[in-house]
């Protein structure tokens, strides 16, 4: 029985009717999986799915919608694989811990779930948050009640005591107290299983580990090894029977070949990857995603006065320029690369300046944005139906004015975002429609 009506305003639209198509014309197409552009294409979308790519202008029949981008480059939804929806880095952020309510955390989530999708990602993975603020916030996307990329959260990262990802770190000892499992805090094998079943229960879709000390924890050491060998295993083998896959935040070389060995799936940042690793990484099959951005971010940040707290400028001005080189020397050497932003240190929204700075440091604009499309969707294992412009997947699109592949910068500007065959920004602008939901 409806008992009520809630109405959402949300960015949403032009659904079609149950049995009409939308179609839409691609006057380029970047597919995810060519190595060129396709011209003059037809993307056939049907109940949120890919019902055919087609060469030549597909005219529509009665009741079909027909989407001219005719004059502009069709690409797969863009994805990145490392996000903190929850959070954005600002002067107030460290005092934003003791100031701000759970409710207050969720609600700034919404908005910059929105700025990441009308920017044209339309999935993301979620590396770290409060432990339940992005498995909420991946549920409500879900059911049309607020507006964002589709998400695979890890919920709270695992860290050791003091470590990088310990929530208490830098606390007042009455304050800071023994967080434990339940917080995302090991000490011990036992507490690494607990800690990745405590996730499971939470609803996570991934586990993430903090293999070594981070720039932005208050904490002095940014690189060294944080987990024993015996608790990445444990981590690993645990991760492993609840069907996750693991994430290692990892700047330095010891604490990320110790995680590369014991079966990651991929390395994020790797600032001091070293040729051992990059072996070991060829050898296991593991991802690199470099977060680029984030390198260049806290690097900048650190010339500002009272920005970062000052155990961190030193970390942040050391460690951020490292990566670019990073980059360059894992992609010549053939490590698996997926696209990661680690945007909620930089600003939400604007994940594509990761796809300049990897050009830039040396990768081709085809290989950078199959890093974003393909190469992210198997990172995830879910390249049976995202990822990809073919026929049976799911309808994410987004389009660009310009050509990527000669003016990568393009993708800084997405004019045309759709979702699971929902049109959420058309012509530069967000669509916005009210949205129903029965209870």
């Amino acid at each position: 029985m409806r008992i009520g009506i809630v109405l959402v305003i949300a960015v949403a639209g032009f659904t079609a009717s149950a049995n009409a198509r939308t179609i839409v014309h691609a006057g380029h197409l970047i597919d995810g999986v060519g190595n060129a552009a396709r011209d003059n294409v037809s993307v056939v979308i049907e109940n949120g799915r890919i019902a055919e790519v087609a060469t030549g202008f597909v005219p529509g029949a009665a009741g079909d919608e027909v989407i001219d981008l005719s004059n502009q480059t069709v690409l797969p939804g863009l994805m990145d694989m490392h996000t903190h929806l929850a959070h954005q880095l600002s002067r107030t952020s460290y005092m934003d811990e003791f100031t701000m309510n759970p409710t207050d955390v969720a609600i700034r989530s919404t908005y910059y779930a929105r700025l990441t999708l009308l920017a044209g990602f339309t999935t993301v993975r979620d590396l770290g948050d409060d432990g339940m603020t992005t498995v909420s916030l991946r549920k409500e996307i879900a059911a049309g009640h607020v507006v964002g990329p589709r998400i695979f959260t890890a919920g709270k990262s695992l860290a050791t005591t003091g470590g990088h990802a310990d929530p208490t770190s830098g606390w007042c000892q009455p304050l800071a107290g023994d967080p434990g499992p339940r917080e995302g805090v090991v000490s011990g094998v036992d507490d690494a299983r607990k800690a990745v079943r405590q996730r499971y229960k939470d609803g996570s879709d991934w586990i993430k580990i903090t293999a070594t000390g981070g720039v932005l924890s208050m904490a002095t050491s940014g690189d060294n090894a944080q987990f024993t060998d015996d608790e990445l295993k444990a981590l690993v083998e645990t991760a492993k029977d609840y069907g996750f896959q693991v994430a290692a935040h990892a700047h330095g070389a010891e604490g990320m070949l110790r995680a590369v060995n014991a079966g990651v799936a991929s390395i994020e940042h790797g600032t001091y990857m070293n040729d051992e690793i990059i072996k070991a990484m060829k050898k296991h099959g593991t991802y690199y995603v470099p977060t680029i951005l984030a390198g260049v971010t806290v690097a900048e940040l650190s010339k500002q006065d009272d920005y970062l707290p000052e155990v961190v400028r030193p970390k942040a001005a050391k460690i951020g320029p490292q990566i670019k080189g990073t980059f360059t020397k894992a992609y010549k050497a053939g490590v698996k690369i997926a696209f990661g932003t680690d945007c909620g240190v930089s600003e939400h929204g604007g994940n594509a300046r990761e796809f300049e700075l990897m050009v830039e440091c040396g990768m081709p604009p085809m290989e950078a944005i199959k890093a974003a499309t393909m190469g992210a969707a198997k990172l995830l294992r879910a390249e049976d139906r995202l990822g990809s412009v073919e026929k049976g997947k799911i309808a994410d699109l987004v389009a660009v004015k310009d050509n990527p592949l000669t003016n990568i910068s393009t993708l800084r500007d997405v004019t045309f975002v759709m979702k699971d065959g929902v049109v959420y920004k058309k012509d530069g602008a967000a669509v916005e429609t009210a949205r129903a939901s029965k209870k």
